[in-house]
């Protein structure tokens, strides 16, 4: 059975397996973890990262001396181990003062509160060599629709990232940002709550080429969206900087559960995407592979460390299943029978006018839709192979 090395660029945040496993109904059912211990037991396991909030490293409000002592033992952890810190984030959410939203608070007091805590926490990614610097705006919403000016709270949210990118790129730090999209909870509605909608507003900052997403699993599926389309228009844009993997069964709260313990059809379609690219051409994934999930709250702390290694045999088995449905020649030829290739080819000739094209009368006036109407793509049979090979069948 395959075992992850470093090489494999597993990494998991503090949060997740760190999790004591309250939630809104009940109290916790684990002891906390010291973020040390959860770096050598991650590295046992054979992950390469771990990633981190502020507060899940040093508690809010911690003194500066303290918040020294607690950054210094986490090095050392991370010296001794070998675990590096690819992604580091800020908590925005947890603390009651960020009750209506961090960068697009009503209260102009907090979003500037919230601008310094994202830039001390900047200067430490920086010192630690993370790359990447994941937004989730989990509080920047709203539930009633008159309480927030949604346009005056998106202008806040650009001032606010543009501010921090332009400042990266002032300090050298060569850090990207990553938003991270989700569509509900906590807040009732969620700006920027998919994967479009975060290209989208992308796209008017000043910043914005440093500047992608971190789509997890489980938030589009909320959405009621597919997770591997999405981030196969992220790669196609350029912006697919960072990924969370979890496991989600449908449209309901966020289960972050253990990567392909919900969807598992399209977790293995995703796995496909990022190790192989597009079937048809197109980029790979290069960055982490980044478990974003909870151990269930039914485990008790051997549980917590069984369900990290669960994220990482389960990508790698099916890894494994999606090498053998690329190298399966009936599957080659399924692809060639529906055409999947033939997406790749540009529409329109090689310097080809729309006068041209008005001219080409085999593109209308000849052209029999009738008969291509006929035509079969055998999508069944090419899905009907991903469950075979995902199934160990072949």
């Amino acid at each position: 059975m395959p075992q992850p090395t470093r090489d494999d660029r597993f990494s998991f945040g503090l949060w997740t397996v760190g999790w004591p496993a309250r939630d809104p109904f009940g109290d916790a059912t684990r002891p906390a973890l010291d973020p040390v211990e959860s770096v050598h037991r991650l590295a046992e396991l054979g992950a390469y990262g771990v990633t981190f909030h502020d507060d899940d490293l040093i508690p809010f409000g911690t003194p500066a001396a303290e918040r020294d002592r607690l950054i210094a033992r986490f090095k050392q952890a991370l010296e001794e181990t070998g675990l590096v810190v690819p992604m580091v984030t800020t908590n925005l959410f947890t603390h009651p003062v960020f009750k209506d939203g961090a960068f697009t608070s009503n209260d102009r007091g907090v979003r500037r509160f919230a601008l310094r805590k994202v830039l001390r926490n900047l200067d430490l990614a920086a010192e630690l060599g993370a790359s990447t610097y994941v937004f989730w705006g989990g509080r920047e919403g709203a539930e009633v629709d008159a309480g927030k000016d949604i346009g005056a709270a998106l202008d806040r949210y650009r001032e606010g990232i543009d501010m921090l990118a332009g400042y990266v790129k002032e300090q050298g730090y060569g850090i990207r940002f990553a938003i991270e999209p989700k569509p509900n909870e906590p807040r009732g509605d969620i700006l920027l709550p998919t994967v479009g909608h975060a290209l989208a507003f992308i796209a008017e900052l000043e910043h914005g080429d440093i500047v992608g997403v971190n789509p997890e699993v489980g938030h589009e599926q909320m959405a009621g969206l597919n997770y591997s389309a999405g981030i196969a228009q992220a790669l196609w844009a350029g912006k697919l900087f960072h990924i969370d993997l979890n496991g989600q069964r449908g449209i309901k709260y966020d289960q972050d559960l253990v990567f392909g313990h919900g969807d598992l059809l399209n977790a293995f379609a995703t796995v496909d995407l990022l190790e192989h690219g597009a079937p048809g051409g197109g980029p790979a994934y290069d960055g982490p592979r980044h478990f974003d999930y909870k151990p269930l709250r039914t485990e008790d702390v051997d549980g917590v460390w069984v369900s990290a290694a669960a994220n990482m045999r389960t990508y790698l088995l099916l890894k494994e299943r999606a090498a053998a449905f690329r190298a399966d020649p009936e599957v080659a030829e399924a692809l060639a029978v529906a055409g999947v290739a033939d997406l790749a080819k540009p529409t329109l000739n090689p310097g080809e006018t729309v006068a041209d094209l008005l001219a080409d009368r085999s593109a209308f006036e000849d052209f029999d839709a009738d008969k291509a109407g006929e035509r079969g793509y055998g999508f069944v049979r090419l899905a009907q192979l991903a469950v075979d090979h995902l199934t160990g069948a072949r």
